[in-house]
């Protein structure tokens, strides 16, 4: 009986068909990659002699330009104009930093119509410094020529780092031998409006051969020039070798060398060619491919291009390129590259692809078994597909298809992996998105809808006995809110109750009435009628939710294990958003506690804790409604609102620490109470002490009517003076000379204390009494006085160091306090000395210190900055780091404008009336005019009528009068043009 099994299996003609097809591909391969590498290799080496003269021009270009810039700086100097050479320092402070910004210019000289001269050059090597004799401590050298014609005199200066001459020589010789209007560079460029380079010479300093770049000057009376060697460019050139074989060398338009990759000449009669000519021929090096390249040179000849050549029986791929010069005649660039250098990596590739090839071969027979069965290429596909899954690509499909069962079986089993995980992701990312529990919980019920096939769901929340509906979605996915059941536990609907006391997922089914009991009949859930209740479990075993999922049957045990496990998952988002949200609530209601403190302390401050923050957010939402000037673009995210927020309400927290006797202080004399009925109890016993000596008087034979005209006399004087100190301790009227000189008269006053002022005193107060000796009692003492004990000094606790890491600058008074009676009544205006106010003013100091020491998240660490510089000016002459405009961000500038607008408008501040809305405008307006507040944010302020929404919810009625925000906003419009 015939076989039936008739030809070759399957993977043999592959085997033989690929085997073939991959030695026949690697012989192709192999020879074309010879043919291209060496086709790409000439045609580099072409490019990279084209890219190597750009870049020489440019090298050479970014070498000189430096150079020209600094003589043309030179050139325009005062030193070069006035047509003398004597104001030598100013040049050669004019030229070292010619030389130090060009280090290839060798030295920089100027040239006078006279024949005067100056030449300053580095000594940059202990040669340089042999070629002139020059003392080891010297850096430059410095020649002149200077007097009048005939009469030169030459002198060579030495000289340091620093231009200080270290040694001086008179050099007659070189007056009478160099004259600058003879040398090459002056005469080519006094006769030209132009920059000129010179053809190579010779250097008249070090017979070295270079080229000169110079500059007549603008009133024609002097030449600027700069040496420049051409050595240089040799070691440029040995740079750039692309192989070792590779020659390159640098002519000039006359076919002289201009440089070469580092080699010498080596023909005998070199050096005698080199000394007439100055730049050697292309001969004189022996080089035989140079000779025979220099050749198009000859005639006036100026070919370039690429060739090869065979020069002693060698190839070589030559190059040759102009290099066009900005000033001067062009260079050209000669380059030839052996072939057997440049072909070498291309033969060696040939016989590696020859190699490769044939190794393919052998090892692809047993390959290309393996390949051909029929498993290969779904299988292929399959891991391309988990590979995509193992670099969290989850976009692109699985589309295995085999004709073999398992391989078709694993291929869906991958696919559905890869959409479960995908889904499972997008969840985790709505998850991280959300960070509102009550924004978060609508998003949860709809992800978990969509994976248990629910017509329509519940999120309960669970509160120990108390369950409540979070969010409610009917089968579209629109949410249900318009009522939102609430149960105890006890009368939950049984699959919600048994889950959240068993902690497992139960299913029931319910009829209608039963729905519509639980959803109020607020929800559509097109006839379904299996509940299927998920419980939410934290990691503490605590049931903080329930999950109603409504679905027509009961969910698989795999579609309900994916529901659980997003459960899980949800517990732990769902807790750390409460957390989040109990902490964000008690640090509001801890910062709003601390305010409405600050406020309590002091009636002076009244609810000025609490109204800065509405003001400055009313500021804020003006800057975000804008549409046109200089907040058109101005926004702001959520962050940035919660900084505004914590800032505004924390923005005096360092009031806490200010002495309620300091901010309350009603009179000049009152600490922690007021120290004027002391002055009074003097005056009462000077009286006394006027009656007794009256009646003393009397006894001792004095006419009654005359002691008791002196004593009434006495006591009307005293009540006046009283009377006068009582009225300077007000501090309603200016101290001006005349009052202060009064109160003066009155101090000198005496009066006899018969009892120690140093008993029944605490310790520090008798510590520092101690400081001086008592006096014997008793003892006369003025009537007021500033006494030692009075001033308080500052220590170093109290003292704010220079360096301090918050940046404050204060000037702090010498004294923490100095109670003096005098230094007190003598306040100029007001109630506050010196050393009061920057206690006052050291509240801002706290507050910045405070803020800075709370370890605010990441979010919220711009709340010192925005809280803590709303005392600051625009001009710096606020406190307490006198920053300035460009130094505050837009919302410590609102702050500001918020704080002050606050202060002057509040009618709750005992010790002053409340100011209208128009007097309070105008003194803002001076504000912002003096620099003191941002113009920008005040006419914000009131062309968006935020000073009216606030006026309005805030100040009384009879404050509240007319503003002309038009006359103002003109008046800054014009402020702004003018300045």
């Amino acid at each position: 009986m015939p076989s039936s099994r008739k030809g070759m299996p399957l993977h043999a003609h592959l085997w033989m068909l690929f085997g073939a097809i991959i030695l026949l591909v690697g012989l192709l391969a192999s020879g074309l990659n010879y043919w291209v590498t060496r086709a790409a290799l000439q045609a580099a080496t072409a490019d990279a002699s084209q890219q190597m003269a750009g870049t020489m021009r440019d090298e050479v270009e970014d070498l000189l330009a430096p150079a020209q810039t600094a003589i043309t700086l030179i050139r325009y100097s005062a030193i070069a104009n006035d047509g003398t050479p004597h104001q030598r320092d100013a040049w050669l402070s004019l030229a070292r930093e010619a030389l130090e910004s060009a280090p290839v210019l060798q030295a920089v000289y100027i040239g006078y119509a006279d024949g005067t001269f100056l030449y300053l050059r580095p000594l940059r090597s202990d040669a340089d410094r042999a070629i002139f004799k020059a003392p080891d401590t010297a850096y430059f050298v410095l020649r002149s020529v200077l007097g009048t014609a005939p009469a030169l005199i030459g002198q060579v200066d030495f000289l340091d780092r620093d231009l200080r001459t270290v040694a001086t020589l008179r050099d007659q010789e070189y007056a009478e031998r160099f004259d600058p209007r003879k040398r090459v560079w002056y005469q080519a460029a006094i006769g030209s409006d132009a920059p000129v380079r010179t053809d190579p010479y010779l250097f008249f300093s070090d017979q070295e051969v270079g080229t000169t770049f110079a500059f007549r000057t603008p009133h024609r009376n002097a030449v600027v020039g700069g040496d420049f060697r051409l050595d240089w460019l040799g070691t440029m050139l040995a740079k750039k070798k692309a192989t070792p074989g590779t020659m390159l060398a640098l002519l000039d338009s006359n076919g002289k060398v201009l440089g070469i990759d580092n080699r010498l000449p080596e023909s005998s009669a070199a050096p005698d060619a080199i000394q007439a000519d100055l730049l050697a021929a292309p001969a004189d090096y022996n080089i035989p491919v140079l000779t025979a390249m220099a050749t198009a040179f000859q005639g006036g000849a100026r070919q370039t291009g690429r060739k090869s050549i065979t020069v002693d029986g060698m190839t070589w791929y030559t190059t040759t390129d102009v290099i066009p010069a900005t000033t001067g005649k062009p260079l050209y660039l000669l380059m030839a590259v052996p072939q057997y250098e440049l072909l070498a990596n291309a033969k060696q590739q040939a016989w590696t692809g020859i190699l490769f090839t044939l190794a393919i071969v052998l090892l692809s027979i047993p390959l290309t078994w393996l390949v051909a069965h029929r498993l290969a290429k779904p299988l292929s596909q399959l891991a391309d597909g988990m590979q995509a899954i193992r670099s969290f690509d989850f976009d692109k499909a699985l589309p295995v298809q085999s004709t073999i069962r398992e391989v078709g079986a694993l291929g869906a089993a991958a696919e559905q992996m890869r959409q479960t995980i995908r889904r499972f992701l997008a969840i985790v990312q709505a998850v991280a998105a959300e960070d509102r529990l009550e924004r978060l919980l609508p998003v949860l019920l709809e992800k978990t809808l969509a994976e248990a096939g629910g017509t329509a769901g519940i999120f309960f929340l669970v509160d120990e006995n108390d369950i409540r509906a979070a969010a409610i979605q009917d089968r579209h996915g629109n949410d249900a809110a318009a009522t939102k059941p609430s149960y105890a536990l006890d009368e939950a609907p049984s699959p919600v109750r048994d889950a959240v006391r068993q902690h497992r997922s139960q299913s029931a089914d319910l009829d209608r009435t039963a729905l519509a009991a639980i959803t109020a009949g607020d929800m559509t859930h097109g006839g379904a009628t299996c509940a299927v209740a998920i419980p939410v479990v934290n990691r503490k075993s605590e049931a903080r939710g329930v999950i109603l999922v409504i679905r027509d049957t009961p969910m698989n045990a795999a579609q309900l294990a994916y529901v659980e496990t997003l459960s899980a998952l949800y517990a732990g988002s769902i807790e750390v958003r409460e957390l989040a949200d109990a902490q964000r609530k008690l640090f509001d209601a801890f910062i709003r506690l601390l305010a409405d403190a600050i406020d309590a302390k002091s009636p002076h401050t009244g609810g000025h804790c609490s109204r800065v923050p509405a003001l400055a957010k009313l500021l804020a939402q003006a800057a975000c409604d804008a549409t046109d000037g200089p907040f058109r673009s101005f926004q702001m995210t959520g962050t940035e609102w919660e900084t505004l927020h914590v800032a505004a309400w924390l923005h005096d927290c360092g009031k806490i620490t200010t002495p309620e006797y300091i901010i309350d202080k009603a009179t000049k004399l009152e600490t922690l109470h007021d120290r004027l009925h002391e002055v009074r109890m003097r005056f009462e016993v000077m009286k006394r002490d006027a009656e007794i000596g009256c009646l003393e008087g009397i006894v001792a034979g004095d006419d009654p009517a005359d002691a008791r005209t002196r004593l009434q006399q006495t006591l009307r004087e005293l009540d006046d003076d009283f009377a006068f100190v009582a009225a300077c301790n007000q501090g309603t009227e200016a101290m001006d000379a005349h009052r202060k000189a009064r109160l003066l008269q009155i101090a000198s006053r005496t009066w006899t204390r018969t009892l120690d002022d140093r008993i029944g005193l605490s310790r520090e107060a008798t510590a520092h009494l101690s400081a001086s000796p008592a006096p014997s009692l008793p003892v006369r003492e003025p009537l007021l006085a500033d006494k030692p004990e009075h001033r308080v000094p500052r220590g170093a606790h109290d003292t704010i160091a220079p360096d301090n890491p918050w940046g404050f600058r204060r000037d702090a008074p010498p004294y923490l306090h100095d109670r003096g009676e005098l230094h007190n009544l003598l306040i100029g205006r007001g109630t506050l000395t010196a050393e009061e106010r920057y206690k006052i003013e050291d509240h801002i100091v706290q507050t910045q210190i405070m803020l800075s020491r709370l370890p605010f998240p990441r979010h919220l660490r711009q709340v010192p900055e925005v809280a803590g510089n709303h005392h600051e000016k625009m001009d710096g002459t606020g406190y307490p780091r006198r920053l300035r405009r460009e130094d505050m961000s837009t919302l410590s500038r609102m702050m500001a404008v918020a704080d002050i607008f606050e202060a002057l408008t509040a009618a709750d501040r005992p010790y002053k009336n409340a100011k209208t809305l128009s007097e309070s405008i105008d003194i803002m307006y001076r504000a912002a005019t003096d620099g003191h507040i941002d113009p920008e944010i005040f006419e914000l302020f009131l062309t968006s009528g935020a000073y009216l929404a606030y006026a309005q919810q805030y100040m009384q009625p009879a404050q509240i009068d007319k503003i002309d925000v038009e006359r103002y906003r003109k008046q800054m419009r014009a402020g702004s043009a003018v300045a």
